[in-house]
């Protein structure tokens, strides 16, 4: 599929009145796990790209280039609304958690198998595991709040086990930075997971960081105030990979090219028909939107668009699924990892004065972390944490169900 040659409107009818912006939502107990999935990983994405043409706007003093940016950003924001009142009214903001949850794990999970970057394969890998522990800590928080079984919310598809402990992400800010790729030189499908991945991580930390206030108990507020420091770590990470040498217009085709590739990949997943019409809507409307900036990229910068996109056809399509198999195998041989100077290394590897240990000394106390102390409640509660496995945890230390794990990545045995 090459989105370029995609037939499309005139830009001005895409525009949509109010009654089509606010849509059926979905239903929380006949929706498949990955269609929420789809719904939040889309709503981030146009999120991402509102913003970035914001702030190309403010950047940049070429009044055909604004009204343009003006136009699309508007038609984006519709997109957006859109998706985002896709959630029923009915689903908590902890069973909203669950599916950015497991939007993370196996969004990342899946798109690292497919990675052929040394360098973003890595990231992607670290990160996996810390996401996958932030889905086990909500879990036991919405088992003890509402008695609501996980397994159920994402269908069996992902384990609900623990990760790389949260209270060992907490890392001095410059051990998140990467180095960043070059886009003349990368393959578009590298191109495409920086692009994916920054959009969804920026989602999941701005969803944290205002949802922390509304929660109903004081753990709950603490438990997403963490984990959105933790997400922030992620956005910086996963933003450093992409090259910041492109020129805003490169840029923006890049933007509009990878919200056709993700529409375009939905379509071929999706069993809601109600959701499938908006995925086909939705992605004619990129692909206009995608030959207003390669016009605008060839005008100005006399570049084509194969000069950021290669042919223009997609490669690899995104399908969200399970990927049990391949998250046990990175959290077996990777979960004592941390990261510095832009690589990863084995926290027994560290010396002992290195910036990783005495921020960890300066900014945690193990009886006040959130994190730590949801499980330890979970425990007193139920005499063990709440988890859903096909086997033990493959990391002997994270298998007793009445201990939780606070030394693991953190502290040399």
């Amino acid at each position: 599929m090459n989105p370029f040659k995609v037939q499309t409107k005139n830009i001005n009818e895409y525009f949509m009145p109010l009654e089509r912006i606010y849509p059926k939502a979905y239903n929380k107990k006949t929706t498949g796990p990955y269609s929420k999935c789809r719904v939040i990983l889309m709503n981030g994405t146009e999120y991402e790209s509102v913003w970035f043409m914001h702030q190309f706007a403010r950047h940049c003093d070429n009044d055909e280039i604004l009204e343009a940016l003006s136009i699309v950003r508007k038609q984006e924001q519709e997109q957006q609304k859109r998706l985002a009142c896709l959630k029923p009214i009915n689903e908590s903001i902890l069973e909203t958690t669950i599916a950015y949850e497991q939007l993370a794990v196996d969004l990342t999970a899946c798109l690292a198998k497919y990675e052929t970057d040394d360098n973003n394969k890595k990231a992607l890998d670290f990160a996996l595991l810390e996401d996958f522990d932030h889905l086990y800590r909500f879990s036991n928080l919405l088992m003890m709040d509402k008695g609501i079984d996980t397994k159920m919310l994402v269908g069996g598809f992902t384990e609900i086990t623990p990760g790389r402990p949260t209270i060992a992400e907490h890392r001095y800010p410059t051990q998140n930075l990467k180095n960043h790729m070059n886009a003349k030189k990368a393959k578009l499908y590298s191109k495409l997971v920086a692009g994916i991945i920054t959009a969804a991580e920026q989602q999941t930390m701005n969803y944290y960081m205002n949802i922390a206030q509304w929660y109903k108990n004081d753990l709950g507020r603490k438990l997403y105030s963490e984990i959105a420091l933790i997400e922030e770590e992620h956005v910086s990470q996963y933003e450093s990979l992409k090259d910041p040498n492109m020129t805003w217009l490169e840029q923006w085709v890049m933007h509009e090219f990878t919200e056709c590739y993700l529409y375009y990949s939905a379509m071929q997943s999706e069993q809601n028909k109600n959701l499938l019409s908006i995925w086909k809507e939705h992605f004619e409307m990129e692909c206009a939107h995608l030959k207003i900036a390669s016009a605008l990229l060839e005008k100005y910068e006399r570049k084509s668009y194969k000069d950021v996109c290669g042919d223009g056809e997609f490669p690899t399509l995104l399908e969200l699924g399970t990927n049990k198999e391949y998250v046990r195998d990175v959290l077996k041989n990777t979960v004592n990892n941390t990261s510095l100077n832009k690589k990863y290394f084995d926290i027994c590897d560290l010396p002992k004065d290195n910036i990783f240990f005495q921020f960890q000394n300066d900014t945690i106390n193990e009886s006040n972390v959130p994190s730590h102390q949801v499980i330890q409640k979970s425990i007193e509660n139920m005499n063990k944490d709440y988890r859903y496995e096909d086997s033990p945890n493959p990391v002997n230390e994270l298998q007793n169900r009445k201990k939780d794990n606070t030394t693991i990545a953190r502290k040399c045995k």
